[in-house]
């Protein structure tokens, strides 16, 4: 009966404590991350929307002018897409565009033909000067935003003048169109324009800022007033929040993946490259031939012998193994059998020197000496034994 040995662990063999203590920061740190995510899963978990979406409660979204407009007879439907929105388009109905500049150009071009002609009114909030002079020809979108947010009406319409002061300040604009009605001026510059349409009854609004429709700002100044004047002159309210849903529509004059890339993207990731070779040729680089150092401190060849063993079978390289292994030996067994070391690796000046010196087989010599890799590390292991037999053999007098 034969039982195996337990080999001692290692100085290459980490103990369980080792790792444990060498592991535990990084389970530690993915144990909070993970609580963090969770925690804000569950702070996350209700029912939220976002800003201008009349169903939200939020403090930027504009669920209370909703329910006040509700209270009034005026019924709002949320939709988010363009074909649903210029569906709704009628003389009773208000379409309001929450988030103008996210349309498309294309979008922009359908949505406005949609409405134009309807006698609706298109009340368009903050709109810039990607989407303003589609969607209301005429209209010019000022680069530079109103230092001030409450301004006063300074102008006839109606609406404006019974609301008095109100939060409107933002996005400025200038107009071409002789009838239309310039609000709430920041130097010189209007933020609310009503531009009248070519059809009998319908308007298009531009607000330079969403203040006066968001919950918090609505019991402020005259928001409350003119929000519901401006949202409140037709029984039905069409609040149009673009989404990711939505039918892009491409086209020849549709943007692609490179339009949405910020200016100056190209250059940049250039630049990047050209750091990366510099760093990876910095690092990479030779000022001089190798200088061989001597190392601080003492290694043992057995534990140089064990630490290259267990690369070889990690990384599975049984021939490489094998092939050192003979190499060594036969640089050992050359001397012993009268042949010198230079040829110690020449089958033709060493096989017959060993067969005569053991007075052997020098076909199961060159098999054992030169034969192929083994095919398993028990074949391995079982050259090695015989590499070792045939050494001592040779040496014993």
């Amino acid at each position: 009966m034969t039982t195996e040995a337990t080999l001692p662990s290692t100085s290459a063999s980490p103990t369980p404590r080792q790792v444990w203590t060498r592991a535990r920061g990084i389970a530690l740190a993915l144990v909070v991350l993970l609580a963090g995510a969770v925690a804000i899963a569950v702070i996350r978990s209700d029912a939220r929307h976002g800003a201008l979406d009349p169903r939200s409660a939020d403090p930027g979204g504009s669920r209370a002018v909703a329910e006040l407009l509700a209270d009034r007879g005026v019924d709002t439907r949320v939709v988010t897409t363009l074909g649903e929105a210029a569906a709704a388009t009628g003389p009773d109905t208000t379409l309001l565009v929450a988030a103008p500049d996210l349309l498309t150009p294309t979008q922009q071009t359908r949505l406005h033909a949609a409405f134009a002609d309807t006698g609706s009114r298109a009340v368009l909030v903050a709109a810039g000067s990607a989407s303003v002079e589609r969607l209301a020809p005429g209209v010019t979108a000022d680069p530079a935003t109103s230092p001030d947010t409450t301004l006063d009406p300074d102008c006839d319409l109606p609406a404006a003048r019974r609301a008095g002061s109100a939060d409107t300040g933002g996005i400025r604009y200038t107009t071409t169109h002789l009838r239309a009605d310039a609000c709430y001026p920041s130097q010189r510059l209007a933020t609310l324009l009503r531009v009248p349409h070519a059809s009998e009854g319908g308007d298009t609004v531009v607000l330079g800022a969403p203040d006066i429709l968001l919950n918090d700002r609505l019991d402020e100044q005259g928001n409350a007033s003119l929000a519901l004047q401006l949202l409140g002159s037709r029984p039905h309210l069409v609040w149009y929040l673009p989404s990711l849903a939505d039918d892009p529509a491409l086209d020849e004059d549709e943007r692609g993946f490179f339009d949405l890339l910020p200016s100056g993207w190209l250059w940049g990731t250039l630049q990047l490259f050209v750091a990366a070779g510099l760093a990876a040729l910095w690092r990479a680089r030779r000022l001089g031939p190798l200088v061989p150092e001597r190392l601080p401190v003492a290694i043992r060849a057995s534990e140089t012998a064990e630490g290259r063993a267990r690369l070889y079978r990690k990384a599975n390289a049984r021939d490489r193994a094998a092939a050192a292994l003979r190499s060594t030996t036969r640089t050992r067994l050359a001397p012993l059998a009268g042949v010198p070391v230079a040829r110690a690796h020449t089958p033709e000046a060493l096989l017959p020197a060993l067969s005569a010196h053991l007075h052997g087989d020098g076909q199961d010599l060159h098999a054992l000496l030169f034969g192929p890799p083994p095919g398993d590390d028990a074949s391995l292991i079982a050259l090695a034994d015989r590499l070792d037999a045939l050494e001592r053999e040779v040496r014993r007098p």
